[in-house]
């Protein structure tokens, strides 16, 4: 099935993780590794509710849903999290589907990454999957103040691309993000059904 953007508008937005890039499957092998260090277990179902999170957002959380506060920090987990995931990260591949739309409307209308991750793991992510060069707007959890499902962050993509929120497409696979889309007065559409996610079932 070959899909499209929504007739009539004027730009877009793509999330990173679990949209661009087929990254989350590494996300949680990195997430259940960090926190079994510190004898946490992360289930997919978690992860999954945290999708578009920034990873402060999601070790807090975990901590508190564990009872381990005080036990450990969220710097900790981070810390662990990342060296992780970098060990790994050379193994993620472009979610084509996603991917096909960048290259098709690359040059004819402004697009940009709107993404909960941090800057240097997200500028890896799309060098990696070869699409760093056809970005020249990201925005990252290092860039906003209040991360989704507030709409700061598709907000100053807007901004950025000099586009009308109402013109504006998102296309995501979280629940966050899909909320931050609607609260930015913009079209989201849930890429989720555009791929196998099986891995999320488990």
């Amino acid at each position: 099935m070959e899909h499209d953007i929504t007739p009539g508008v004027r730009g877009l937005i793509f999330d990173l993780d679990g949209t661009l890039a087929d990254t989350m499957p590494y996300h949680f092998i990195a997430w259940q590794k960090a926190c079994r260090r510190f004898g946490i277990e992360m289930s997919t179902a978690f992860l999954q509710s945290q999708t578009g999170a920034p990873a402060w957002t999601i070790a807090h959380e975990v901590i508190k849903q564990t009872g381990m506060e005080g036990k450990v920090s969220p710097e900790d987990i981070m810390k662990v999290k990342l060296d992780e995931y970098y060990t790994i990260q050379h193994k993620v591949t472009p979610i084509e589907p996603v991917a096909a739309l960048v290259r098709k409307y690359y040059g004819l209308i402004p697009m940009s990454v709107g993404t909960g991750g941090h800057r240097e793991a997200v500028e890896k992510t799309l060098e990696i999957t070869g699409l760093r060069k056809y970005f020249d707007i990201i925005v990252t959890a290092n860039d906003v103040e209040q991360h989704k499902p507030h709409p700061e962050t598709f907000l100053l993509c807007a901004g950025l691309m000099g586009v009308k929120p109402r013109y504006i497409e998102v296309f995501e696979d979280g629940d966050l993000g899909i909320e931050a889309a609607h609260a930015a007065g913009m079209i989201a559409t849930d890429v989720r059904g555009w791929y196998n996610t099986s891995w999320m079932k488990s």
